[in-house]
């Protein structure tokens, strides 16, 4: 089955069902009507030479009419490629021709910043979407930007995901129909989807969670509210949503979580639809966890781990009740969606039980590879004596019975006076403390220590904390060597476009 196939068959089973909600422009479309809308797109792409094996971008915000333009890209037999439509065009016209797409959908209004990176484009307007209260476009990009059809692309390619590159240029992350449905089958199994359920479309487009809000929904016949980025940065309106929609499945970063927590004003509305909260994206600090928790008791609360290239491999349900005296985040659980998991060292030997270690993941939910980029894909992988190709995470684990505890990124390790320091074990004790909210830990290189480590975080006490207050609670909870060499208190953290604390606008900032 194909990811498009979903919402044939949901089509053709529920076709009065209500398929997606934009309660920001207060349109709504069912999932027979998604179905005729997205065929109009396909023929449309078609017309513009799209097919198998063809890439397709998408630079628009959040709507019905871009949901409708992705299936419609599927439904062409081509892979689409989504991009931050607030991102520079300069980033987003790297990975357009990167890719070298046959077609974008494109927001009109987004069209001249695209021209002015990829030239002169064939444009047609999709009339098909104007009922739904958007103007998008089908793009043409010039012949020698449209996609060599000699690049073979892996079998049955959906979509391809651009990610932070540490050559400083975004890497593309490429999965299949096979790899995407791996993970959506096991969320079938795990959280029940039906019909009845409401499913909230908070992360964007271009960012791995959305294929959850996708595609778990369109496969049951459930309805998907979508959630835009102005919304998604108001926690007032968004709780105001979750309510009034009856939203029963949400998924988000643990920041979103905690911003609903602090601004929301949760205890004055009815979330009593609410069933299965998911988290996934950065480490939830468990004093905020358990508080949510205390206000939403209801809910099931599940820890989703996984980076783009895995979709999500392992998973932690949160038990009901978190002992007070617990500080460390909950583990990232146990091995899903058919996925196996193994904690090796840096000569590619499976360490003991026990032992810290870097994870490597393989099975049925792990990405083809990076688009185009045959060295860094050789790096990436391990392939072991069976021949089974173990993607690489970056992340270190520990094994303890089966279950995985979450230690930091191996890059997010430094070595400070001969010992070694994980910033994430430095921010987990920062969040132990009342006043503290949000914490990031960076390092800077240093001429004379060789590294500085810098604190930033956000203080929600009238009085701003002195230098020594905060040096005498860290050594509470932190050996000596681990202290930072410098706070800073920030009204708030920067984010990215994917609500995680922008660890690299932090350093810009430092530097």
């Amino acid at each position: 089955m194909a990811l498009h196939e979903i919402i044939v068959a949901s089509a053709a089973r529920f076709p009065d069902q209500m398929a997606v909600v934009d309660p920001e422009r207060d349109v709504r479309v069912t999932y027979g009507a998604l179905h005729k809308v997205s065929t109009s797109v396909q023929r449309l792409l078609e017309e513009a030479g799209v097919g198998p094996g063809s890439r397709v971008g998408i630079c628009a915000p959040k709507s019905i009419g871009t949901v409708a333009g992705i299936v419609g890209v599927l439904k062409a037999g081509a892979a689409y490629v989504p991009v931050d439509s607030t991102a520079p065009p300069s980033r987003n016209g790297y990975i357009f021709a990167d890719c070298s797409v046959d077609a974008i959908v494109a927001d009109d209004k987004l069209l001249a910043g695209l021209n002015d990176e990829l030239g002169l484009m064939e444009v047609r307007p999709i009339e098909a979407l104007s009922p739904l209260g958007v103007d998008l476009v089908v793009a043409r990009p010039p012949a020698d930007r449209r996609a060599d059809r000699s690049i073979v692309a892996p079998a049955n390619l959906a979509y391809i995901l651009y990610t932070s590159g540490s050559t400083g240029k975004p890497k593309g992350v490429m999965h299949t129909h096979t790899s995407a449905l791996s993970f959506v089958d096991w969320c079938s199994k795990i959280f029940a989807p039906t019909p009845s359920d409401n499913f909230s479309s908070h992360a964007p487009f271009h960012f791995d969670l959305s294929i959850l809000d996708l595609y778990v929904a369109f496969k049951h016949g459930a309805t998907l509210t979508l959630i835009g980025e102005s919304m998604g940065q108001q926690p007032a309106r968004l709780a105001e949503t979750i309510a009034e929609q009856a939203i029963s499945c949400w998924y988000s970063t643990p920041s979103i979580l905690r911003l609903l927590l602090e601004f929301g004003k949760l205890d004055t509305r009815d979330f009593s639809a609410l069933r299965v909260i998911n988290f996934a994206g950065e480490v939830f600090p468990v004093k905020h966890l358990r508080a949510l928790k205390s206000v939403w008791p209801g809910p099931r609360y599940f820890n989703l781990y996984g980076p783009t290239e895995t979709n999500v491999c392992t998973y932690f349900e949160v038990p009901e009740a978190i002992p007070e005296e617990r500080t460390e985040p909950l583990p990232i659980g146990y091995p899903c969606s058919g996925d196996r998991c193994k904690v090796m060292d840096g000569d590619n030997e499976e360490v003991a039980p026990g032992e810290e270690g870097e994870l490597y993941v393989a099975g049925g939910s792990v990405m083809a590879g990076y688009w185009n980029l045959p060295e860094r894909n050789a790096e990436a992988f391990y392939n072991d004596e069976t021949g089974t190709r173990w993607y690489k995470t970056g992340d270190m684990v520990r094994n303890v019975d089966g279950c995985y505890q979450y230690l930091g990124r191996r890059d997010r390790m430094v070595k400070r006076r001969g010992y070694r320091v994980e910033l994430g074990e430095i921010e987990s004790a920062l969040y132990t403390h009342s006043a503290i909210t949000e914490a990031a830990v960076i390092a800077m290189p240093d001429e004379e220590s060789g590294v500085r480590i810098i604190a930033f975080m956000n203080w929600t006490e009238d009085a701003s904390p002195s230098i020594v207050q905060l040096k005498q609670f860290c050594a509470k909870v932190l050996p000596k060597y681990m202290i930072p060499d410098k706070f800073s208190v920030q009204p708030s953290l920067p984010r990215t476009s994917t609500d995680k604390i922008d660890l690299q606008r932090l350093k810009d900032l430092e530097a």
